[in-house]
């Protein structure tokens, strides 16, 4: 009874998809997880290192967990997110942060849905959407949401992958959902995709390499190596995502706040580069772009013109080559060197590093390609 009243108002809420687990994770997960951490591979994000046992067993973070419920919410789009990668000229924001940030929406329906539950059943709730050490997709595949694809997110029979995650952990013991089982077979769409190579093998994810670990977590200059792959993506990249053809099955998400709005469904580099801080924030309010700042964004967007190919773009380039921030004048001349010829180039070159005195900065305009 308790079950299906859960299940009625998670959906009455807006959820998609629930099940229930044991507060356990997969002893494989937590084992890939722990080669994840040990190799590397996470790059900077240091807090996925930080007390690893909090997150491969949930106990740790919160003792008296006894069921854990798992909620998902579509926000699958309503077109191909790759077709904007051949308007070289316009920006690919990842499909997640083309609406409001999912955190904010979701926390507000998961609390309430905790609510409920703490109203009908007198326990004790505590509800994650992304923000502690939570290993969402193993839990989620352990409740039958989806299973851990080769690409390392969640894919669903019936949203493919366009399912965002949350979390209530509560004292109840529940009865657990039966777990979902693996559907990948042979096929490798997700992993052929990558535009980096970021997949070492199948279920195993590089960050390093990653468009989105890039372009969002990364906080220094882009490596050399990965700004011509990166094309016009600003922020994250779908293309793994998108190419998992169990997507077939997949529908537009419902929940209006995390549909994409107007201006970021191909928004013109061109008018990105003009953004000051304050337009900045303008822009992106309620956005997850505006946690990595303006000076990060504007990295991505002057990689994104260098691969524009379009010389039109070179006075917004020269503009930001002036920017109080290194990081965003080093872009700033790594773009131009792929705008302009070299003989022009390196003219220009010649009066930046008059005035220079970033050593980083001054190493775009020696090494321009």
């Amino acid at each position: 009874m308790l079950r299906a009243a859960l299940a009625g108002e998670a959906q009455r809420l807006g959820f998609d998809a629930i099940g229930i687990t044991a507060p356990v994770v997969n002893a494989e997960r937590a084992a890939a997880f722990e080669r994840f951490i040990a190799s590397g591979q996470h790059g900077d994000m240091d807090w996925l290192a930080r007390e690893p046992s909090r997150r491969t067993d949930p106990r740790t973070l919160w003792s008296e967990v006894r069921s854990v419920v798992m909620l998902g919410v579509n926000y699958g789009p309503d077109d191909d997110p790759c077709t904007i990668l051949a308007e070289r000229s316009r920006a690919a924001i990842s499909v997640y942060a083309r609406g409001d940030d999912y955190h904010d929406v979701i926390k507000k329906n998961l609390k309430a849905l905790a609510r409920w539950l703490v109203a009908q059943a007198g326990c004790d709730v505590k509800v994650f959407v992304d923000t502690a050490a939570v290993m969402e997709k193993p839990l989620a595949e352990s409740a039958g949401l989806g299973w851990q694809g080769k690409h390392t997110n969640l894919v669903s029979r019936g949203f493919g992958s366009w399912l965002f995650l949350g979390a209530i952990y509560t004292t109840l013991t529940l009865p657990a959902d039966a777990p979902e089982h693996d559907h990948c077979g042979s096929c490798r769409a997700c992993l052929d995709s990558c535009p980096t190579a970021a997949f070492p093998a199948p279920y195993s994810l590089d960050a390093r390499r990653c468009i989105s670990y890039l372009t969002i977590e990364n906080k220094g200059p882009i490596p050399r190596e990965f700004r011509n792959a990166m094309g016009n993506r600003i922020y994250g990249c779908d293309d793994c995502l998108a190419a998992c053809p169990w997507n077939k099955f997949a529908q537009a998400g419902r929940e209006a706040k995390l549909a994409a709005r107007d201006a970021l469904r191909a928004p013109s580099l061109a008018e990105l580069a003009a953004l000051d801080d304050a337009a900045f924030r303008a822009l992106f309010t309620k956005s997850p772009i505006k946690r990595i700042g303006r000076d990060r964004f504007l990295r991505n967007v002057l990689i994104a013109i260098g691969n524009s190919g379009d010389a039109a773009l070179t006075p917004a380039v020269e503009r930001l080559t002036a920017d109080p921030t290194p990081l965003v004048r080093g872009a700033a001349a790594w773009a131009l060197a792929q705008l302009l010829d070299a003989d022009a180039f390196a003219r220009r070159a010649a009066t930046a590093l008059a005035c220079e005195s970033d050593d980083s900065v001054r190493a775009e305009w020696r090494t321009p390609c």
